[in-house]
This record gives C-alpha cells, structure tokens and sequence, in this order.
C-alpha cells in the first residue's frame, strides 16, 4: 500500500539517532557488508576520526559525465559530500569499497553509490542509515548528518526522476493492549524521596518562586514544610515530573539521563554518581506501583509512536533552498542546518529559557538562537546573487502582546539589518533592506491591524522579496493583500558582516516569545502555489499508526489508520482516521463501526475522545484500496503520560462489524498537570477599541473625524491588548495622551460640541486664573471636565485629587504665560481636557 503526494522527489526525515537503530537495523547490518569499516575484515572495527577534507571537487580533471544523471549526481551529491561529509578519507579511489568519492572517475563514483542508495526512499539508503548509526558523523547529531545525507541524495536522484513521492506503510508488529505501570492520579508511595533530591538540586531554577525560574516546576514547594505532601504544590511536582520519569525502566528516565549522561546540574564531581541516586530513588518508587490489568473488551492491536511509519515533511519544495532548521536534535545548546548547502550556518542556543520542544521544535521564553556572522555570510552572498529571497517560518507566537518582537532576523542591530520577520501585536511585520528602504528595512511593511492575522497559535507564515512585487507576506498559504509602498529594488547596499538569529536581536533587547517548529531561507521569491505546497506539507515529526483490528473483522490486513505526532510537550495529536487494508485485492463490505475510542497504557483517557459518537458503515462504495476510507477529519489531543518511547496506544470499539461490546471506563487517567499562576487583578484596563469608543462617547467627537480616525489609526498598535494591568507600559500611555489630545483638539475648536460639553459656563477667550488660582472660568472647566469623566462614581478619584491634578496643570501653564491671550486659553483647556480624557478615570475597569 502506498500513499502517493504529487512532489517529484522524496523529502524523507530521520528519527533520532536511537530510533534509527532500531528503525533500520536490517537494512543497517546490510549496511555493515558494504561499508565496514576502514579495518576491513569480519573483526571488530572502531570508528576512525573525520579525515581532513579533501577539496569540493571543484579542481575536477577527469572524464566528464557520462549522461545527465551522472551530472545530477556529481552537482548535487558528489561535490557536498567531498566539501563537507567525514567520508572522503576512506571511500575514494582504491580505498574502502564503495569508493563513492573517487576524485579520478565522478562516473566510476556514480557506479559505486548506486549500490548503496535507495532511490524509492533516501532515508533508507545504506549511507545514510550507517552514519545514523553513528558512523563517521562530521556532527555532533549522527541525526543530523542522516539529514543531510538524505537531502543530497534526494536532489539527486529526483533531479532526473519523474512521478510522485511514495510513502510505504510498513506493517507493525501484532500486539495486544497489556497492563503497564501507570502513574496514580495523585502521588504515589516513594515519589517523597524522588521530590527530595529535586527539591534540594533543582529548585533554584525548576520552581515558579525562583528568580530563575524555568518550567517545569517540578522542584515546587519545599521538602521541609510540615505539610508538603497535602500541599497543592506537591501535587503540581509530581504532575511535572511524571514526563522525565520511566517506571517500567527507571535508568531512562529524562532526569537520569539529563544527570548522568548530559552533565546537567551535578551536585557533586561525579554526575554518574549523582545519576545512580535518583535512578535508586525512581526504581525504589516504580517497585511499589503495581501493573494495571490487560484491558479487556472489542480493542485494536497496539503499538507506540515510534511504532509507526514515519510520515513527516515530505512534498515539500526546496529547489532553491539555503537554510533548513528543523530542530530535529531535541538536546544540547546546537540546531543544525540541515539544508546541506555549505557553509552550514548551525545556531547556537543561548538564554535563561529557551528549550526544545518534542516533536521537533525549540520554545522560546527567554533567549534566541544565533549563527556566526562568518556562517552567516552565505546568506548575503547567495541571495544578493539571485537579488530576491524567502523566509520561511512555522511558528506559534506566544501571545498577541509581543511589540516589536523579532521571530528571524540577519541583522547587525536594532538600527541595522538586511532582513527581520517581526511581530507587533496581531501583526507580522516585514523589514527589509534594500535600494528603496533604509538601512534598518524601513518603512516596515505589515499586515493589516484590523485583519488580526497573527494569532497565538501555530502558522505557517513565508515573507517573500523579489525586485518587481518588493516585499509579500503569505499566512496559512494565503497572500494577505498587503502591498509594499515601497516597491522593489536592488540588495546592492546589503552588509555581510551580520548575523542570523532566531526569536531576538543580535543585541539581545528585543525578545521574542514562542514555538518555532521550522525555518527555512530560500534565495528565490517563493510562488503562490510553492508556499501552498510547504503549508499542506505540514510541519514536524509525524507518524502513521496503524491499528490492526483484521482480528475483530473478516477484512485480511485491516488497520485503523491515524497520522499523529507530539503537538506539544504534554499531548499528541491524533488526525484523520481512515480504514485501510494492506492487501490490495482486500474490499471491506460493509461493516458498521460505533463508538471509536482512544487508549493509552492499558486504560481510556478521560479527555480527547472525539470520535466516541462515531456511527457509520465503512463500505465497498466508499472504499479506495489506494487512500482508505475516511472515517473523520477532526483532530484530538491526547494527554502523554509517560512519555512518546513508552506510552502505548490501542482502540476500543463499542461496535465493529457484526460484533459489540460497549467500551468501559478502565483505570482514571493522570490529570494533566496544573498551571499554578499569581491571581489576576479585579482592576483592569480598557482595551484599544473600547478606549477610542470611551473618548468618542465622552467628548461627543466622532470616532470617524478625519483627525480622529488618522490619530487612531497611528496609535492603535500600541494601545492595551490585554486587560491585564500588570501589562500596561508607558508606550501605552503616551498613545492614550496623543489619542486623548486628539479628541479634545477637535472638541474644543467645535463651538457647537465645545458648548454641549462645557455648558457655556467657560469663557474661552478670558483668563482661568487670577492671583496664581483658579478664577470662575477655572473653577467651570474643572467640573465639566470632573463632571464627563468621572460622574458621581464613587470608586473613582475624589474631586480634591481631581482637583489638585487637573486643576494644578491649569495654574501652572496659565502662570507660564498668562492664559487670556491670544490662543493660549484655548490651547490650556486642550491639554486640561487631555489630562482628564487620557486618565485612569476613564482607562481603568
């Protein structure tokens, strides 16, 4: 059975290093026969140091390629890989067979790596399942180079090849659904001692009370309260440790391996030491958990994650790609570019809290990640060749409250760059240099305000410059009919002495909060239906699970098919379930299903279960042997409980066929995990809608006045978002002051809305003083102004505070130049009338 996109090559991904071990292990052992290693012999070899590279091919002098394949070959894999990959050294001519890198014959070369690629799909190739296996990497990540490798190859053999990308699915192993050690809802016997020694290593940053604070928090509370173990923040501990802690192998536990292995915060000199301690502390908890039952009644077979077929990134269009980060590693401080495109321009992580995400990706609080400027130049050189580029982002803002926040940018400065994909509030906005901009990429160009196009959760967002178009944003696979006012232009002025940096500037001062899944820079403007064709191509590490049910159904080979990934570091994402069969002559009939749910480790979640209402018939008439039948298009969340290596999946079915057997509740699930928060505050502020209607309503001024409309529309960005008046920033008030003196502006040179206002108790060409004091006039414009603003609420400032503070803004620009005189009465009850409209009388709810 196979799954066919309409892309001409395959852009296969790799596991990380452990699951393709296991993954390929027999395609790995083949592996072995053709390329031992430099020992030779059937003995026991040992890895040989990268050899030092030799050249690019470029100084190339032998027979030229023998056809257009031999070309394609010598471009897009033979010239990297001599330029970059640890092989040369030992597979060149009279070396170790394959001899794929001969430097004498690139036709004899062709001839040897034709015997050690897989032309349907690259990932399985002998070269790159080898250095998976951590053969000869020239990385720190033997996944990385896997990456790579793949890419070269798939440039390769689809620079020739026609036909679509195929997808086989790979049948799993029978498994029936078992009982496993599963975590209590509340804390078991043992995790005490568990809780202790992260308490007393770990709290300084994994406590929300900390002045490093970084989630988790499974270091919360104290272990010396009285009464910590009935504490609310115990419970969130345990909840928070329940990812990092295996129970059926205690010695892979994230905690363990962080300690041991990655050297993570030892509290002594001997970190496996330190490891031993809480790998005895887990086991000694994990031997008092009992296994729950085998789940009984109609359940699919089972299997893991891992267990599927690898189903991520394909079909997408790279032709013209210069910088891929996938953030594939998911450890350590580096994320690789994986393009394959030297130099590789590698971003180093750096910040009090950026991590990574499962299912490839980085999260972003606190930091950035950053290449060299020397690694960085490829960036100035390969685009200002081509004078036009991309840039590629799937990214999940962290919120709408981000001003002037950098997502990617290749920049010298706050005052200087070539380019920066940003956000400012519900906006993404576009700066980049060029001959009809200045040197910091102004004027920006950004998405409509009033289209609210970014939201805080995950897109696909492309920015694309080329000389005629200038600059374009795409969101979600859709122009957002923003023009560049700017027009296009020459990159003739663009500085090559910048560097790449993701969710920050290079100066640190203009941070970025969020999830990037991926980035990709391209130095061709991608087209309408290239960017349409990355957006369906998704993002991330995916899988496709194939739930046998041929044991409840007279159906040979049946699954029950999901696409599902890790969605985030608490939940998969289960999608579009289909009825499949593997046999290609197999026809379903008709056979009724009802009540499709899910199950993790012996047991139904409590939540997520979107498909319990399912109630059809999968039939011969809607079944292709080619696709399934689609059973929903709905997606759902699955809470992960022990982590994506360990949590097993199966289905229960209430009916299948001609068989029923409703589904029960087994055992509770764990309760997802608390977000203990500081209570918000009773007192909030307006938001900018609600602020311009407050003056409009207060005033009698028009929201749709020429002045008004123009004022707003300036200052709308940077008005409050959030209700939150923890957030309210002093760039907020100085656009409420310029908003506030607009209306007042156009109230007061009103003679028909100034004497609804005021009543015509205020002279507006006399003095509002006498004797350094409010005089009558005075007096009057205080209780108008007191009067529209505040009324008789009593929660508000009193009218001796109002007085004192509106009041003394009137004496004192009266005493700097006497108010009565020309426009200067006017001009005094202007900025009175601001004060008071731009207040917290008016602001605050």
């Amino acid at each position: 059975m196979n799954i066919t996109s309409n892309n001409k090559q395959m852009r296969a991904h790799n596991l990380s290093m452990a699951r393709k071990v296991a993954r390929f292990a027999a395609v790995a052992a083949l592996g072995v026969l053709v390329l031992a290693g430099c020992s030779g012999g059937g003995a026991k070899t040992t890895e040989n140091a990268a050899p030092p590279a030799q050249g690019n091919g470029s100084d190339y002098s032998g027979p030229v390629p023998a056809t257009a394949e031999v070309q394609a070959f010598r471009v897009e894999f033979w010239q990297p890989a001599l330029a970059t990959a640890g092989c040369q050294g030992c597979h060149n001519a009279g070396g170790q067979a394959p001899t794929f890198l001969r430097t004498d014959d690139v036709n004899q070369a062709f001839q040897q790596a034709n015997t050690a690629v897989n032309r349907e799909n690259p990932a399985l190739s002998i070269l790159v399942t080898k250095v998976a296996g951590g053969h000869n990497c020239w990385l720190a990540d033997p996944g990385a180079c896997a990456t790579i490798l793949t890419r070269w190859i798939g440039a390769w053999v689809g620079s020739t090849g026609t036909g679509g990308r195929e997808i086989q699915l790979l049948e799993p192993t029978p498994q029936d659904p078992g009982g496993s050690k599963r975590f209590p809802a509340t804390p078991p016997e043992g995790f005490f001692e568990v809780y202790s020694l992260l308490d007393q290593h770990c709290s300084n940053c994994h406590q929300a009370d900390s002045a490093t604070a970084q989630s988790p928090f499974f270091a919360a509370g104290s272990r010396t309260d009285d009464d910590i173990e009935s504490s609310p923040e115990y419970l969130l501990a345990y909840q928070a440790s329940i990812p990092k802690i295996n129970l059926n192998d205690p010695a892979q536990s994230r905690f363990v391996i962080r300690v041991g292995n990655e050297k993570h915060n030892c509290w002594t000199s001997d970190c496996e030491a330190d490891a031993e301690v809480l790998r005895t502390a887990i086991q000694a908890m994990a031997d008092l958990i009992a296994p729950d039952g085998t789940p009984t009644g109609m359940l699919s077979k089972a299997l893991t994650l891992y267990e599927g077929t690898v189903a991520s990134g394909g079909n997408r269009y790279e032709n013209n790609l210069i910088a891929l980060y996938e953030f594939k590693t998911g450890r350590g401080t580096v994320a690789f570019d994986t393009s394959g495109v030297a130099p590789a321009a590698d971003l180093n992580l750096s910040g009090e809290d950026i991590d990574w995400q499962r299912g490839w990706g980085i999260i972003i609080r606190q930091g950035k990640a950053q290449a060299s400027t020397t690694a960085s130049r490829k960036f100035h050189q390969l685009i200002t060749a081509t004078g036009e580029y991309s840039i590629e982002a799937w990214v999940a803002p962290g919120n709408v409250t981000q001003e002037d926040a950098r997502i990617v940018s290749y920049s010298g400065s706050t005052g200087a760059r070539n380019f920066t994909m940003g956000q400012q509030l519900y906006n993404y906005e576009f700066a980049g240099r060029s001959s009809e901009t200045d040197g910091n990429g102004a004027p920006r160009l950004s998405t409509d305000p009033d289209a609210e196009v970014l939201q805080a959760t995950l897109q696909h967002v492309v920015m694309t410059f080329d000389p005629v178009n200038g600059r374009r944003i795409y969101v979600n696979g859709e122009f957002t009919g923003d023009v560049d006012g700017a027009g296009g232009g020459t990159l003739d002025s663009w500085d090559n002495s910048f560097a790449f940096v993701i969710g920050n500037e290079v100066s640190n001062n203009r941070q970025w909060q969020g999830v990037v899944r991926l980035v990709a820079v391209h130095n061709r403007a991608l087209t309408l239906p290239q960017i349409q064709q990355n957006f369906e191509a998704g993002v991330g590490e995916k899988f496709f699970l194939l739930f046998g049910v041929s044991h409840l159904i007279d159906v040979p080979k049946a699954y029950i098919m999901f696409e599902a990934s890790e969605f985030d570091n608490a939940s998969y994402l289960f999608n579009n379930p289909k009825f499949i069969s593997l046999d290609a002559n197999a026809t379903p009939g008709n056979i009724l299903l009802k009540g499709m749910r899910i199950g993790v480790n012996g047991a139904e979640i409590q939540v997520g279960q979107a498909y319990k209402l399912l109630d059809m018939t999968i039939s011969s008439a809607d079944y292709s042997p080619e696709t399934g039948q689609l059973l929903s298009s709905i997606g759902t969340l699955v809470p992960m409980e022990m982590g994506a290596e360990q949590d097993q999946f199966f289905l229960c079915f209430d009916a299948l066929g001609t068989e029923t057997n409703a589904c029960t509740q087994y055992t509770p699930g764990v309760a997802p995990p608390l977000v203990v928060a500081e209570p918000s505050s009773d007192i909030g502020v307006k938001l900018f809608d609600g602020i311009n209607a407050t003056m409009a309503a207060i005033t009698g001024v028009s929201p749709n006045n020429t002045a008004v409309k123009r004022s707003y529309g300036n200052v709308r960005q940077s008005l409050p978002a959030v209700h939150d008046i923890q957030g309210y920033l002093s760039s907020h008030q100085t656009a409420v002051a310029q908003l506030a003196l607009t209306y007042c502006n156009e109230l007061v040179n009103d003679n028909t809305l100034r004497n609804t206002f005021f009543g015509g108790a205020v002279d507006f060409n006399g003095s509002l003083t006498a004797a350094g004091a409010l005089n009558a006039d005075g007096t009057a414009l205080l209780n108008a102004l007191r009067g529209k603003t505040i009324g008789s609420a009593t929660t508000q400032p009193q009218q001796a505070e109002f007085d004192a503070a509106v009041g003394g803004l009137v004496t004192t620009l009266c005493t700097a130049s006497a108010c009565g005189t020309g426009d200067r009465t006017t001009e005094v009850i202007t900025a009175a009338c601001g004060a008071a409209l731009g207040s917290a009388a008016t602001l605050v709810q």
